[in-house]
């Protein structure tokens, strides 16, 4: 591979890596998490309703504050965790010190309160009758109860991605090691599947970053391992940056 066309390509990737954000993957990540642990609670607080009612109850408390407050009850959670667990700049190292800061920021406080809220908005707003509104408020620890559920699953699952992240990439270096090009093909492809759905802590992703610049320079140099010293030190520098 030509060096320019290798510094090119590895200047993207850099670029797409830089754009990942801690605070957006756990809106949106938490965010779908709450959204599904909110609907499986309406759903059994509501068991007569039909599909389109709980959609259309959903979609009210969506209006009226859910949406938007939800992203500010994380964010807030994020950050007063973050003074609780003593990170006061700089990023999450692990999955530990997240999970802890969404508890210890007191994320379901948040939503709780947030949820009384938006169903008050609803039921002056004449969006929902009183009934329906004193069964969600009443039944609210169900809603919760799921809510945290859920959470704890979302980390859960960040847990064994990480884990089996941290394993594949140690069966990529032997391959490596072995000059075994299979071996890394076999690997490269679980480690792009499952770092998708990965937290971005910088520790895994720059190790994903150097992996996908060699594994790719390797295969683009017909599978060849005999790199120049020029390109080790053009990888090498590029991905320190």
């Amino acid at each position: 591979m030509e060096i320019n066309n290798l510094k090119n390509e590895i200047e993207i990737n850099n670029e797409l890596n830089n754009e990942i954000n801690q605070k957006s993957f756990l809106e949106t990540t938490l965010g779908k998490t709450i959204n599904a642990g909110l609907d499986i609670g309406i759903r059994a607080l509501l068991p007569d309703f039909l599909e389109d009612q709980i959609i259309n109850i959903k979609d009210n408390l969506f209006e009226y504050g859910l949406k938007d407050g939800i992203k500010k009850s994380i964010d807030d959670a994020i950050d007063t965790g973050k003074s609780i667990i003593g990170i006061f700049t700089g990023n999450f190292e692990n999955i530990n010190q997240m999970q802890e800061a969404i508890q210890s920021g007191g994320i379901l406080d948040n939503f709780s309160s947030l949820f009384d809220t938006v169903l008050n908005r609803l039921e002056k707003n004449g969006k929902i009758n009183n009934t329906v509104s004193n069964i969600l408020y009443k039944g609210k620890d169900i809603i919760l109860n799921n809510v945290e559920k859920n959470i704890q699953q979302t980390f859960n699952k960040q847990l064994d991605n990480f884990n089996n992240v941290e394993n594949h990439i140690s069966i990529w270096e032997e391959s490596f090691n072995n000059k075994d090009f299979d071996g890394m093909e076999k690997e490269y492809s679980k480690l792009k599947e499952i770092s998708e759905d990965l937290a971005p802590i910088e520790k895994i992703i720059s190790k994903l970053k150097e992996i996908d610049t060699l594994h790719n320079l390797i295969k683009n140099n017909g599978k060849n391992f005999e790199l120049s010293q020029q390109e080790v030190e053009l990888v090498n520098k590029l991905n320190n940056n």
